[in-house]
């Protein structure tokens, strides 16, 4: 206890003997918790850097990685490695396609609800859900349409589900892993810029084609108005999800890349909505035309058999 007291009265010693050598010196102590010391002033360009981390989430980038490498420590030719792309609660699924429906500008889809775990098990589920009711709305659309018709007969056309299942996934796979490669060549390109993984892209478009659904039962009335207003309030929606994840991925990049990503990616999100009503909901039928024309030769063979 002496020694202690002894030690401190050294400091105090010395403390002294420096003001007096310097009485315009200020004495500041560390452990004062109320001493606060002054910033120095950042790049515009580091705000702008660290606003994109934040935003994006790369803070969390190694805790993510860490939890990945737990979760994800099977070889790829099993079936647990696959199981941790299911692993996904019913509260996450319904929050991520709440996320989907109701975008908040300046919030980030993948930050907000798919970084901590993304997963395949609602992406794949919703697409099977919307060629189902892509097709299936399709057929009661026509049916609909020529109900009380004498001259028509209802065949189902099952072909739509087998259309609406290969031009649904492929653009749920094959338009993220495009977007996947792309982000990754920029980045590698321009070190600022900012990519996301295969998965969280694959997430991310999966969830946007929730608001289809609805829409696709919605297509059933028959009125073009209502089919086309339709139409755009869904791309509204599920478009502008898009536009505002990879937005903060692609701002770093040069300026026409930038907009050239957001506008392909809006416009190939446009080319399937509207595609997809075109065919599915607004396609002429052909199938009434060889029952109300009838060749002179058929009037000649019904007059003679009364």
């Amino acid at each position: 206890m002496a020694a202690a007291d002894g030690s401190r009265f050294e400091e105090f010693g010395d403390g002294a003997t420096l003001l007096a050598a310097n009485p315009d010196a200020t004495a500041i102590d560390i452990e004062d918790p109320s001493v606060s010391f002054g910033h120095q002033p950042r790049h515009p360009r580091s705000l702008r850097r660290e606003e994109d981390e934040e935003l994006l989430g790369n803070n969390e980038s190694d805790e993510t990685e860490l939890l990945a490498g737990q979760k994800k420590n099977s070889p790829f030719w099993t079936f647990e490695y696959y199981q941790t792309f299911f692993d996904v609660d019913t509260y996450q699924v319904f929050d991520r396609i709440k996320g989907s429906l109701l975008p908040v500008p300046g919030k980030n889809f993948v930050r907000l609800y798919v970084r901590s775990n993304p997963d395949l098990y609602g992406p794949f589920w919703i697409c099977a859900t919307l060629v189902f009711a892509i097709a299936i709305s399709g057929n009661l659309s026509n049916f609909l349409i020529h109900l009380g018709e004498k001259t028509y007969h209802y065949v189902p056309e099952f072909q739509k589900v087998s259309i609406a299942a290969t031009v649904i996934y492929a653009y749920a796979w094959l338009v993220p892993l495009a977007l996947w490669g792309f982000l990754l060549w920029r980045s590698s390109k321009v070190m600022s810029t900012v990519s996301y993984s295969f998965l969280e892209i694959v997430c991310v478009y999966g969830y946007s084609l929730f608001i289809y659904i609805p829409t696709a039962v919605l297509w059933i009335i028959p009125q073009r108005v209502v089919r086309w207003v339709l139409v755009m309030i869904a791309l509204g929606i599920s478009g502008s999800v898009l536009a505002m994840t990879f937005w903060p991925a692609v701002r770093e990049d040069n300026r026409r890349v930038a907009l050239a990503t957001i506008v392909t990616i809006v416009l190939l999100h446009v080319l399937l909505s509207v595609g997809c009503l075109a065919y599915f909901f607004d396609a002429p039928e052909m199938d009434q035309l060889p029952a109300a024309v009838t060749t002179p030769n058929q009037t000649v063979a019904a007059a003679r058999s009364s």
